[in-house]
């Protein structure tokens, strides 16, 4: 088992560096709804449909910052009500989009064989992004993808296998460049 100590020094070998913790957001400005009234009554949004069958699933990480804090993309995006929930888990739902999340952790699902961007995701969520909007925070909005900046659009990211996206405004928070997925993704 390595100490404390030992995975610091790898991480900063890994160019990751020594995990520092953000504050997650206050306010409701940080407390954002899961589900728009679209996604609410299961109707379509964009090319997307809300289906019940059970596609296989891609796992891709997004980390949103506002004004220097956590901005939590809730459980529940891209599930139409009533939702089945484990505590802070959505297990179940009426029907789901091919991008989802089930977890407040950043973690987004998308259907296998879907080209899904973070601008798909923005819109199943029913938020605002631009490169001067992120949610309900105004700013000039800067991207990372594995650490790396990103140059183009930001709703055009794609919402790749293992992808680590990170966006910001209002400050920077160093963007990590890469997230530990657990056996599903």
């Amino acid at each position: 088992m390595l100490g404390g100590a030992v995975v610091v020094a790898l991480l900063g070998a890994l160019g990751g560096g020594a995990p520092s913790p953000t504050p997650i957001g206050v306010g409701p400005l940080y407390r954002l709804p899961a589900a728009p009234a679209r996604v609410a009554r299961g109707a379509p949004v964009g090319g997307f449909r809300c289906g019940t069958a059970g596609a296989r699933r891609v796992l891709a990480h997004v980390e949103l910052f506002a004004d220097r804090r956590v901005l939590l993309i809730p459980a529940g995006v891209g599930m139409a009500p009533p939702l089945t929930r484990d505590g802070a888990y959505v297990t179940g739902s009426r029907c789901s989009y091919a991008v989802r999340t089930t977890a407040p952790t950043g973690v987004v699902e998308v259907a296998r064989g879907v080209k899904a961007t973070v601008g798909d995701l923005f819109r199943v969520w029913g938020q605002p992004l631009s490169r001067s909007r992120l949610a309900g925070f105004p700013g000039r909005v800067r991207a990372y993808v594995a650490g790396v900046p990103w140059r183009g659009n930001v709703r055009a990211i794609p919402l790749a296998r293992h992808a680590q996206i990170v966006l910001e405004v209002g400050g920077y928070v160093r963007p990590h460049r890469f997230f530990l997925f657990g056996t599903r993704g």
